[in-house]
């Protein structure tokens, strides 16, 4: 059982690392054109706490060298992107992001890993990471969900690209396994979530895929939605931090797909 949880392990690396690489479409078009233009930071700051969160629950739990190998990975590759916003972006959004990332990824992880490292004891330790790590995860399925809404609502998949769908599908799928045969609930949790979503998509593309967008109810949406986008800029992950933008995957040619 140890083999079989093993294998789907370093499947799920291997999916995870393709997540985790789609972003580059994005940031070589950044570079090219010396602009962030209207691309977010947002995504990218808390995609690196979230990695940066697993990677610490990794290491700490007995059994979480996978966890903590390909979401250390994700968490370089999320500082480069971030390092990379922050070159290209104009004046006010480079101030802007630089305290986003001063707060979010250096004062919130160091405090957290502080307090639990220092007062709290190893089983309390791995219980409070796992469960801020869910939390956070959880917190980030604003993006699949505008997606489904937008695309129920215009009777399109314009806005919902098939590779999307199929690796949170494929992805959510072998981590809850891997949970499941490591009986770790707080991955379990997330990528549950991440693979019914992901199954939902699908049966949504299937539905939808051979329709057009009338433009006046893209447009409705699009105002309607207006409001839900703040929390959708947040990448959704699965249950190991990485994740996908709505931004990106509903307005842009940059994902995986995306």
């Amino acid at each position: 059982m140890a083999d079989v949880s093993f294998i789907l392990g370093v499947v799920g690396n291997v999916i995870s690392l393709l997540v985790f690489i789609s972003p580059v479409k994005t940031f070589w078009r950044i570079m090219k054109n010396k602009s962030t233009e209207d691309f977010k930071s947002l995504p990218y700051i808390c995609t690196l706490l979230s990695t940066s969160l697993w990677t610490y629950y990794g290491l700490i739990k007995s059994g979480g060298l996978l966890i903590s190998t390909i979401n250390g990975a994700g968490a370089v590759l999320e500082s480069v992107y971030v390092i990379l916003f922050i070159i290209y972006a104009r004046k006010e959004l480079k101030v802007k992001t630089i305290m986003m990332v001063l707060l979010v990824d250096v004062v919130f992880f160091t405090a957290v890993f502080l307090v639990t490292f220092l007062a709290l004891s190893h089983h309390v330790r791995l219980t409070v990471i796992g469960v801020l790590c869910v939390c956070l995860t959880l917190g980030m399925y604003g993006s699949p969900l505008v997606i489904m809404r937008k695309v129920i609502v215009t009777k399109s998949v314009e806005f919902m690209p098939f590779f999307l769908s199929f690796f949170l599908f494929l992805n959510g799928g072998i981590w809850a396994v891997w949970a499941v045969l490591e009986h770790d609930i707080f991955v379990g949790i997330p990528n549950g979530i991440g693979f019914g979503l992901g199954a939902v998509q699908l049966l949504l593309y299937m539905i939808y895929r051979k329709r057009n967008p009338r433009r006046e109810e893209v447009r409705e949406e699009d105002r309607k939605t207006e409001g839900f986008k703040i929390a959708a800029d947040i990448e959704m992950g699965g249950g190991n931090g990485h994740g996908f933008s709505a931004d990106d995957s509903m307005s842009r040619p940059d994902n995986l797909e995306k």
